[in-house]
């Protein structure tokens, strides 16, 4: 392990952190930048691994009302229905998860022009839902009817390819399902926390017997530099979407795909 390897780890862990919130594909961001850097992890650990960081920043940010919401639990019927909408948002990915992993990590991660493919479509789409005229119903994150909740859960499977974007997914489809904007990327914030632990503890398990002490240390750096970006973003995001919406990110989308495929056609 070199000091370059440690250079990419901790740009990757920044990517990571500044984009896993916003509907953008942390994960295209990710094997697009160490595909050019030419990154390669051990069983593609290092991109899903260092997800905690990101996990650990948003609980750090909720962790009042998360509380508080655990010890209302025997006594508010709120609070129950808050958890149960989030394990039933949280299920069909779940189970697609662990019927699809391999395929997943061995075929879609390893297809970077899908992936840039993906980024540009997903920008187009998001945009247009942006712009739409929709008369939001549902205002408060916490207050999700369970059913709404697993219909986002659905959206939130088509980000099993890499491009589509977890958190753009189930803010698109909260959105057309009369949510409000601020609210649908609360929302995603909420179920990203069994989502990725899931995802998270998953491939440690699959991948334990590959995984050495110069990965752990890689991992390790990355996880630190994806804590402290995701901490800013999280902090920032909602009041910059109340603000402008998606399209910014939308635009974004289009153009790192572009540029992807720009690369991709240049470089190999």
């Amino acid at each position: 392990m070199d000091i370059g390897t440690i250079f990419d780890a901790a740009f990757l862990g920044l990517i990571e952190g500044l984009t896993e919130f916003i509907p953008v594909s942390s994960t295209a961001h990710i094997l697009l930048a160490g595909h050019f850097l030419g990154f390669e992890s051990t069983g593609k650990t290092f991109e899903v691994l260092i997800q905690l960081g990101a996990i650990l920043a948003i609980l750090s940010v909720y962790f009042g009302r998360l509380w508080r919401m655990a010890t209302q639990l025997p006594t508010s019927p709120d609070a129950r229905r808050f958890v149960i909408a989030i394990l039933l948002a949280f299920l069909p990915a779940a189970v697609i998860g662990v019927i699809a992993h391999d395929f997943i990590k061995n075929v879609l991660f390893e297809t970077p022009v899908l992936i840039c493919i993906t980024l540009i479509v997903g920008g187009i789409i998001l945009a247009f839902i942006d712009r739409l005229d929709l008369k939001p119903v549902h205002h408060d994150a916490m207050r999700y009817p369970p059913g709404l909740a697993f219909k986002i859960g659905v959206f939130q499977c088509l980000a099993m390819i890499p491009g589509v974007s977890r958190s753009g997914a189930t803010i698109a489809g909260a959105l057309l399902m009369g949510c409000d904007k601020r609210s649908a990327a609360e929302f995603s914030f909420f179920l990203a926390m069994p989502t990725m632990a899931g995802a998270f503890a998953y491939d440690l398990f699959k991948n334990r017997a590959l995984l050495s002490a110069d990965d752990a240390v890689i991992i390790g750096v990355g996880f630190i530099f994806a804590f402290a970006a995701a901490l800013v973003v999280v902090r920032s995001l909602l009041d910059f979407v109340s603000r402008h919406g998606f399209t910014p990110f939308a635009w974004w989308r289009i153009a790192v795909g572009t540029a992807g495929l720009i690369g991709l056609w240049l470089w190999g």
